[in-house]
């Protein structure tokens, strides 16, 4: 589902040029969140206008802050467009850890200390405990979903920071149902848990949060992934 911003009350419809109404109407009708490619957006306009006019048109719509580009996180060169009440899909942006196209690794690396502090601080937590405890912190003015951590917590565990374990019901886990999974601080050690182990687990893969978006030759490959590389040397 695409998120849909409050429709602006001084909209477009009479400070367009008949060029700019055809072409807006083209993008902001078509692919929604996906955005469309210019190339397939002139094969979608009704009337064969001049490279220039759609170029003029096209800066108009972003000056007038109508349209954005977004990049496409698999071929950078080929931008799209999207009407600005609309959030790009995770297919195409990467989600939540893309900027501008390129992974955000500044921003998952205060995720990633600000999931340790709280583990460490609630000494055994699960993920709804992990990330209550963050949303309470106000350490990010944007809320992370429950998936968003989860995907960090387990860049943590790959990170040897963090153990995964299940609770058994006492001790350290006496608040948490037995064999509920959640995560503890790996210098503690000990504590009764019961370390969730398995061919899923010890390779990076089974659990990396970019999985849907590595290939060989991509922006998220086996050839640059730090994980990957750490899991052949051990």
């Amino acid at each position: 589902m695409s998120k849909r911003k409050r429709p602006d009350s001084n909209a477009p419809s009479d400070s367009l040029t008949d060029h700019e109404r055809l072409i807006y109407d083209v993008i902001r009708s078509n692919k929604q969140d996906m955005g469309i490619w210019t190339r397939d957006m002139k094969r979608e306009l009704k009337v064969n206008l001049p490279d220039n006019i759609v170029t003029k048109s096209i800066k108009s719509l972003q000056n007038k802050s109508l349209i954005k580009e977004v990049v496409n996180i698999h071929n950078k060169g080929k931008k799209h467009l999207m009407a600005v009440e609309f959030e790009p899909s995770k297919d195409i942006s990467g989600g939540a850890w893309y900027s501008e196209g390129s992974l955000d690794t500044e921003f998952i690396k205060v995720v990633k200390s600000q999931c340790l502090k709280q583990i460490i601080k609630l000494k055994v937590a699960t993920l709804e405990g992990i990330s209550d405890s963050i949303k309470r912190s106000g350490a990010f003015k944007v809320d992370l979903t429950k998936q968003q951590i989860e995907e960090i917590v387990r860049a943590v565990v790959l990170d040897n920071q963090i153990m995964e374990v299940k609770s058994n019901g006492s001790g350290e886990f006496t608040n948490i149902p037995v064999g509920k999974v959640c995560y503890k601080n790996v210098s503690k050690g000990g504590g009764g848990g019961e370390p969730k182990t398995g061919s899923s687990a010890s390779v990076p893969c089974g659990v990396c949060p970019q999985i849907n978006f590595c290939t060989p030759d991509g922006v998220i490959s086996p050839k640059t992934c730090v994980y990957y590389t750490k899991w052949l040397d051990f």
